[in-house]
C-alpha cells in the first residue's frame, strides 16, 4: 500500500480497510449483534438512527446493513455472502438499491421532497431500497417537517438509516420515529489490536509503544488513528518507533515530566527552569507543556489507588515507573499541583509573556511542598517566634533580701528571706493576673532588676506605674447619651449614606430618635419598609455611635411609629357597568364611538 510504484493506486487505510462485514467492525459488538439478530429474525425497523462520535463506524455499519438485508444468500450468522449479484454490485458501487445523501450540503426542503418522490418507486432488484442520510442534524426545521410523514409510514420496501454526531440537535418528533443506536468510542486496546493487524498485512515494522501513542492521540476515533498511521509511515519510510512517533505528533516525552516532578519535590528551582528551557528550545508551546504536565499529574494521582489504576492509559514501559513515583508523593501535593496547572492553563491565552507565565507556574510548583508544610503547621521556626515574644519570666525571680544592715538571728534569716520571697511572688502574680499588659512595657527598663535581685524600691515603682495606668483608664470614661449629640451623630451618618447613594438615606432622615435608658434609645420609623432599611444598617450605625460615645454597651431598637391621623375616604368600588357610565358622562364621544362601531360591552 505504501511502497506502490504508481501513486494513483494508493488508497488510504481508512478506505482500504473499511469493514465489509459486521464481524470486522471494531469496538461496536453491542450494535452489530443486535443488527444481525434483527436480520436473522426478520424484525427490521423501517428507520434507524446511528449516533455517536466521529470515526467510530456509523456510516460503515449503515452500508453493511444495507448490503446484508439485500443479500440473496446470507450466512447462518446474519452476514452477507459477498458472492451474489447484489453483494457484488454493492462492493463495486453500482447498486441501485442504496442511496446516500449528505444532509450537510442537501439540507433544504426541495432536497427532501426529491428524496420522498424517489421512495415511491419499488426496487428493480432486491428486497429493500435503503436511504442513508449522513449528518442528518444539518437538515433545516422545514426539511425535517417535510420528512416526518414519510419517515413515519414509509413503503414496506424502504428503510431509512440516519447518521449523526450531534443527537441533541435532532427534533424529538424524528427521534420518536427511529430505532436509536448509540455508538461508543473505540477503546485504546481495540485500536492497538486493529493497527497491529494492518501493520502485519502491510509488512510494517511498528513498536507497540508507538501504536499506543497513536491510539491515545486518536481519542477513540479509528479513522483518525488510521490517518495518523499513514502519515507516520510516510514520514519514517515504513518503520514506526516510539521516538519518531513522538516527534511527528509533537508530543513531549514522559521522561521530561518525570525529571520535572523530581526537581519540584527536591525544590531544585534551577534544574526545573533549565529543563523547561530545553523543552522550549525544542519548539513545544507553553500551553502544550501545561496540558501535558496536568495529564501526567493526573496519572500519578490515579496510581495512588489500586481501584482506579486501570484508568491509567500510558505506554506499558512507563507503567511501573508511574506507580513507583506516585508512592513517593503525597496526595495533597498532587491535588494542589493540579489546581495550579489548571489555573495557569486557563489564563495562558490572556498572558502577554507566555514563557514567564509558564515559569511562574513552575516556581509555584517548586515551592509547593514547603507551602504545604507551612499550612500543616510543621514549620519549626513558627514556634520559636512565638516563644521569643514572652517579656518577663515570672518564675525565675530570685529571693529578696529585706535589709542588709539590720542584725537578725541566724535561725530567722532564712525564714525572713523566704517570707519576703513569697510576698514578692504573690504581688507579682497579682500584677500578672490583673493586667499582664501593664507589666510588658516594663520588661526592657527593669530586665536587670527583675532577673537578678529586685528591691522593695523597684516593686514600689511597679505599683506606682500600674496605679497611674489604671487612673488614666478610669478618667477615660464613656460620654453621656445626650439627645442633641445623638441627633447630630445620626445626621452625620445619614450624610455618609447620602454620599454613598445608599437606599436607606430617606429612611434615616425621616426617623425619630428617643432615649429610653442610659445606653439605649429607640428609632421610630413610619412604616415597615423604613424599618427594614434601618435594620439593614443597624450594625454599621451601632459601631459608629459606640465609637463616637466611647461606649460599647450602646444599642438601639427600631420600632414603627403609631399614626394618629385617621384617613377617611369616600371612595367606592364601581362595577363595570358603573365604570362605563362614569366614563361616558365625562367623555360623551366614547358612547358615540361605541354606537358607530356597533360594539357590545361585556358586563
Amino acid at each position: 500500500m505504501y511502497l506502490a510504484n504508481d501513486m494513483d493506486r494508493f488508497i488510504v487505510s481508512a478506505r482500504k480497510y473499511r469493514p465489509q462485514h459486521f464481524s470486522s467492525v471494531v469496538g461496536q459488538s453491542h450494535i452489530t449483534t443486535t443488527l444481525k439478530n434483527a436480520i436473522k429474525n426478520n424484525q427490521l425497523a423501517h428507520a434507524f438512527l446511528f449516533c455517536g462520535p466521529r470515526g467510530v463506524g456509523k456510516t460503515t455499519c449503515a452500508r453493511i446493513l444495507a448490503k446484508t438485508i439485500n443479500c440473496e444468500n446470507p450466512t447462518a450468522d446474519g452476514e452477507a455472502c459477498d458472492q451474489c449479484n447484489s453483494c457484488i454490485s454493492f462492493n463495486e458501487g453500482t447498486s441501485l438499491n442504496i442511496h446516500e445523501l449528505d444532509a450537510a450540503s442537501n439540507n433544504s426542503v426541495d432536497d427532501i421532497r426529491t428524496l420522498v418522490e424517489q421512495v415511491r418507486f419499488a426496487p428493480q432488484a432486491g428486497k429493500y431500497k435503503v436511504y442513508i442520510i449522513d449528518e442528518v442534524h444539518m437538515l433545516s426545521s422545514s426539511a425535517f417537517n417535510a420528512f416526518l410523514k414519510t419517515l413515519e409510514e414509509p413503503p414496506p420496501y424502504a428503510i431509512f438509516i440516519l447518521a449523526t454526531t450531534e443527537k441533541h440537535k435532532i427534533l424529538p418528533t424524528i427521534l420518536s420515529r427511529c430505532q436509536i443506536f448509540d455508538f461508543k468510542r473505540i477503546t485504546i486496546h481495540d485500536t492497538i489490536e486493529h493497527l497491529q493487524e494492518i501493520c502485519q498485512k502491510e509488512n510494517i515494522e511498528a513498536q507497540k509503544e508507538a501504536l499506543q501513542i497513536i491510539a491515545q492521540k486518536s481519542e477513540g476515533c479509528m479513522r483518525d488513528a488510521l490517518s495518523i498511521l499513514d502519515k507516520i509511515v510516510s514520514f519514517t519510510n515504513g518503520e514506526l518507533t516510539y521516538q519518531n512517533t513522538l516527534e511527528h505528533l509533537n508530543i513531549l516525552d514522559a521522561d521530561y515530566y518525570f525529571k520535572l516532578i523530581e526537581a519540584m519535590l527536591g525544590q531544585h528551582l534551577a534544574d526545573a527552569m533549565l529543563l523547561y528551557d530545553d523543552i522550549n528550545r525544542k519548539g513545544f508551546e507553553g500551553d502544550l507543556v501545561l496540558n501535558g504536565f496536568s495529564e501526567f499529574i493526573r496519572n500519578l494521582l490515579i496510581c495512588k489507588d489500586e481501584k482506579v489504576a486501570r484508568l491509567l492509559e500510558v505506554v506499558e514501559s512507563f507503567r511501573d515507573k508511574y506507580i513507583s513515583t506516585a508512592n513517593k508523593i503525597e496526595t495533597a501535593f498532587l491535588i494542589s499541583a493540579l489546581n495550579i496547572l489548571s489555573e495557569s492553563e486557563i489564563n495562558y491565552k490572556a498572558a502577554r509573556n507566555k514563557r514567564l507565565h509558564v515559569e511562574l507556574a513552575i516556581i509555584k510548583l517548586c515551592y509547593l511542598q514547603q507551602a504545604l508544610e507551612l499550612t500543616n503547621g510543621d514549620f519549626a521556626g513558627k514556634k520559636k517566634v512565638i516563644e521569643s515574644l514572652k517579656p518577663v519570666a515570672f518564675r525565675n525571680i530570685a529571693p529578696v533580701e529585706i535589709s542588709k544592715n539590720k542584725a537578725e538571728p541566724p535561725g530567722n534569716k532564712s525564714k525572713t528571706a523566704t517570707n519576703g520571697n513569697a510576698k514578692l511572688l504573690v504581688e507579682t502574680s497579682f500584677l500578672k493576673d490583673e493586667n499582664i499588659l501593664a507589666a510588658q512595657p516594663l520588661a526592657a527598663n527593669h530586665a536587670n532588676t527583675l532577673t537578678s535581685a529586685p528591691t522593695v524600691g523597684a516593686l514600689s515603682k511597679i505599683r506606682e506605674q500600674f496605679a497611674n495606668r489604671r487612673q488614666s483608664i478610669v478618667e477615660d470614661q464613656a460620654k453621656l447619651l445626650e439627645e442633641k449629640i445623638l441627633v447630630d451623630l445620626w445626621k452625620q451618618y445619614t450624610e455618609k449614606l447620602r454620599q454613598n447613594k445608599n437606599s436607606a438615606t430617606q429612611s434615616f432622615e425621616r426617623a425619630t430618635l428617643l432615649i429610653t435608658a442610659s445606653n439605649i434609645f429607640e428609632v421610630a420609623a413610619n412604616n415597615n419598609l423604613e424599618q427594614k432599611f434601618i435594620e439593614q444598617e443597624k450594625r454599621n450605625v451601632t459601631e459608629f455611635l459606640q465609637k463616637e460615645f466611647n461606649n460599647k454597651k450602646l444599642t438601639f431598637s427600631v420600632i414603627i411609629r403609631e399614626s394618629t391621623d385617621v384617613i377617611e375616604t369616600d371612595q367606592k368600588m364601581f362595577s363595570k357597568r358603573e365604570q362605563y357610565q362614569k366614563i361616558i358622562e365625562q367623555y360623551p364621544l366614547v358612547k358615540e364611538l361605541k354606537d358607530r362601531l356597533k360594539l357590545e360591552l361585556d358586563y
